[in-house]
């Protein structure tokens, strides 16, 4: 099958959609399939895809849920569009966010074949929505397929585009943070409890609350350190809270991190932390530490509820709640049979959720539309 993946969002800048999209691109092409992804790129950013990419559009950052959303504007594009999809007649364009601007909605407008939307988002395009999801439902109605990746996200979107959606997860390469030949970070096998938060550093992130939780904790537990691990800048906030409880020589940031490196992180944790305050449709570390088999300190929100449960996976405590947070990461610390207990519930999870089972999902769900599409204009019978 020759399948288009469409990203709204610069595919030069590493992110989860852009994982996703990468993700299941190679899970496509390892079943003999022949994949192109449409996007904006960014010509100033490096990145060794090893995936075929037909850039179209230069990005400009655009606020979105607390994030920055790097889309491409440009209308100009509809003439090398429309070229592009007849040229490489695709059997399947899959959308992921296809109501956001721009890109999606000009391939939309523009493609004549099996249209699949998946919406992942439970926050950053609400505004967008709000103001525009009357005319956008013009485009929607282009939507052959619909996927939502969480119920979250799902109730999300339903609120302006009402129908028939199939609920897909977001998936991960289990094995790549589950195998065993994995070496942990030898600097940081000294003896201490290490914590570990996995994440960018946004303010919806939640890390000014878990360093808050971590000075708490290390009262009682000094022999422990907070590793944190992903792109951006702490706010001044966290900073403050870092100078002002002493936590300099505790608090241990690593910056972004490969994903070739990032499995050897997750094994040197003890305690994984998701102190995320809101608007999460899902939970992609949380499949990632529950497969390197850790227990996890996460908050109650519904994106990050719809993957956990209480108890069994993990603990979790309602969001930007410090004391309950402490509590929590206190008790595992001193309890290891509980935190063995969690972690091998969660490892036991993440098996629905890898990309060999995932990407099987979408592609059948791909063949059922084709098939109902053919019935659709077969000349009926006489």
């Amino acid at each position: 099958m020759k399948i288009a993946l469409v990203s709204p969002y610069d595919f030069s800048f590493p992110g989860g959609l852009t994982s996703h999209i990468s993700q299941l691109a190679q899970q496509f092409i390892a079943n003999g399939n022949e994949i192109k992804i449409l996007a904006p790129f960014s010509p100033s950013m490096v990145r060794n895809l090893g995936l075929e990419v037909i850039p179209l559009g230069r990005p400009i950052p655009f606020p979105s849920g607390g994030s920055i959303a790097r889309v491409s504007l440009s209308l100009w594009l509809l003439p090398r569009i429309r070229k592009i999809l007849e040229t490489e007649k695709f059997d399947v364009i899959h959308i992921h966010e296809p109501m956001a601007p721009l890109l999606p909605l000009c391939i939309l407008h523009t493609s004549k074949t099996i249209n699949v939307g998946t919406f992942h988002a439970f926050h950053g395009s609400d505004r967008w929505y709000r103001f525009s999801h009357i005319l956008l439902k013009k485009w929607a109605k282009k939507l052959d397929g619909r996927i939502a990746v969480s119920p979250p996200a799902l109730q999300h979107v339903s609120k302006y585009f009402p129908g028939e959606y199939k609920i897909i997860p977001n998936g991960i390469d289990v094995n790549h943070f589950s195998n065993d030949s994995i070496q942990p970070i030898q600097e940081f096998q000294d003896g201490k409890v290490n914590l570990l938060f996995v994440s960018r550093l946004e303010k919806r992130k939640g890390l000014r609350y878990l360093l808050e939780a971590y000075s708490k904790v290390r009262w009682d537990f000094p022999n422990t350190r907070l590793i944190v691990v992903g792109p951006g800048t702490p706010d001044k906030l966290s900073y403050r809270i870092i100078s002002e409880r002493n936590l300099q020589d505790h608090v241990i940031f690593t910056g972004p991190v490969p994903y070739g490196e990032l499995p050897r992180y997750y094994k040197t944790a003890d305690i994984f932390c998701a102190p995320a305050t809101g608007k999460e449709s899902f939970g992609i570390i949380l499949l990632e530490a529950m497969a390197a088999s850790k227990p996890i300190v996460a908050t109650q929100i519904e994106g990050f509820s719809s993957v956990l449960t209480h108890g069994h996976e993990a603990l979790l405590v309602p969001p930007k709640d410090t004391d309950s947070m402490a509590d929590s990461i206190s008790l595992l610390i001193r309890n290891p049979d509980l935190r063995d207990n969690l972690g091998n519930n969660g490892s036991k999870m993440t098996e629905r959720y890898d990309w060999k089972v995932v990407s099987q999902e979408v592609f059948t769900y791909y063949q059922k539309l084709i098939s109902e599409k053919r019935k659709a204009i077969e000349p009926q019978a006489v």
